[in-house]
């Protein structure tokens, strides 16, 4: 027997077992041509998408129901016109259409293929489809520019940078610097199952071994699904809501603008380097450290500030030493990248932990596209600002 996993429109989910023979009792009978074909054929972990048509005057209902391998208790009923259907595993899966009019009933047995890809997915990211770092002392460094270089070309270093099984390291900068990218397939989301993992380089502190704490620079995790199926990142996007979403001091909506620095730059260190305001009135400096002389202002633009939107952690860096010199990251609970170690269960990320804009709560049958930007903005004495790195991505469901 196999283990088959269903996602649904609005994300029902159905772990079952089922066979490849449809149900006898079921009626055939159709009065009107709805769009919808005897069988399917479809890769596994992409979306097939189902919607039957109706033009008869009476009003209309539509029931999809899966049916189990072993008895009918099992049944799960779809009470949505259209079908997403979504497979981790191959074989043959039999659906039956129910349809209502009024007091009449008609069904249509429909056959579900799901094939084997080829070549095989992978599990890890397979393009990079935006890189805009904020102001921050590895801005210009990871990646490299080089004079000359364009915002398409730091992009494409990017995506060298971090497709495939043996990615490096980027970094996104201040708070709100940003990286978008894609896999190969649908991340498929299982109900129960952490879904897919971003990965960073926190690592935890020798001096806290009952605390988990070190070096944490949490960057808010973002996704989206391809509902247009046009293969680029251009529908809506959700948040992952993390440990500290709900909380109060969590900000949201919150706009922070860098000031570009005067022209030309100096190699000395600088407390008031870059000027920064935010739109909850405060204003501040981004500092020019001794360890790196570059420009800390992505040298690819031309403008002369730069503004970025989005949610806000409370400042997570506190002084162990009391006088500076020892500056420790507190680790929030889930839901962030580069907030733990890579091999911390809490870097494994939930899709069904994804909110709108409003913060409620959406069922998504899986993911194509994520984004990741730091959520903090706050300077760490001798550390310099917090910036959350990217060191990959991969999908945990495929191994």
């Amino acid at each position: 027997m196999k283990k088959i996993i269903y996602i649904f429109n609005f994300t029902l989910l159905l772990a079952s077992t089922i066979s490849c023979s449809g149900d006898d009792s079921s009626d055939t009978e159709q009065t009107e041509n709805i769009g919808i074909n005897d069988s399917y054929s479809v890769n596994r972990l992409k979306l097939l998408t189902l919607s039957p048509q109706s033009t008869a005057e009476s009003p209309t209902t539509f029931e999809w129901i899966i049916q189990s391998k072993t008895t009918l208790k099992d049944s799960v009923n779809i009470k949505n016109q259209q079908l997403e259907f979504l497979a981790l595993y191959t074989g043959a899966y039999p659906v039956i259409l129910k349809i209502t009019r009024g007091n009449d009933v008609f069904t249509k047995q429909i056959y579900i293929y799901v094939t084997l890809e080829t070549p095989s997915y992978s599990r890890y990211i397979s393009k990079v489809y935006d890189f805009f770092p904020a102001v921050g002392q590895f801005t210009n460094t990871l990646p490299e520019w080089i004079a000359g270089d364009s915002r398409e070309t730091m992009i494409k270093k990017a995506d060298q940078t971090l497709t495939g099984p043996n990615p490096g390291m980027i970094s996104l900068g201040g708070f709100g610097g940003y990286v978008i990218f894609g896999f190969d397939h649908t991340i498929i989301n299982i109900k129960g199952k952490k879904d897919f993992k971003v990965l960073g380089n926190a690592f935890w502190s020798n001096a806290l071994p009952n605390e988990r704490g070190g070096s944490s620079e949490p960057g808010i995790i973002m996704v989206s699904y391809d509902k247009n199926k046009n293969g680029i990142p251009d529908d809506d996007w959700f948040e992952m809501a993390g440990s500290e979403y709900y909380k109060q001091e969590t900000i949201k909506n919150y706009s922070l603008t860098y000031y570009q620095p005067q022209k030309p730059e100096t190699a000395e260190v600088n407390p008031t380097y870059i000027k920064w305001m935010d739109n909850q009135g405060n204003t501040g400096f981004k500092t020019k450290n001794q360890f790196h002389s570059q420009s800390y202002y992505p040298e690819w633009v031309n403008s002369s500030s730069l503004t970025y939107t989005g949610t806000k952690l409370q400042d997570n860096y506190y002084d162990l030493s009391g006088n500076g010199t020892n500056w420790i990251g507190k680790s929030y609970e889930f839901g962030y990248a580069d907030n733990v170690p890579n091999d911390d269960d809490a870097s494994n990320i939930d899709i069904d932990w994804a909110v709108d804009k409003y913060g409620n709560k959406v069922s998504l049958p899986g993911i194509d596209f994520i984004k990741v930007y730091t959520g903090v903005n706050q300077e760490a004495g001798n550390l310099g600002e917090v910036s959350t790195e990217v060191t990959g991505a991969y999908d945990l469901h495929i191994k």
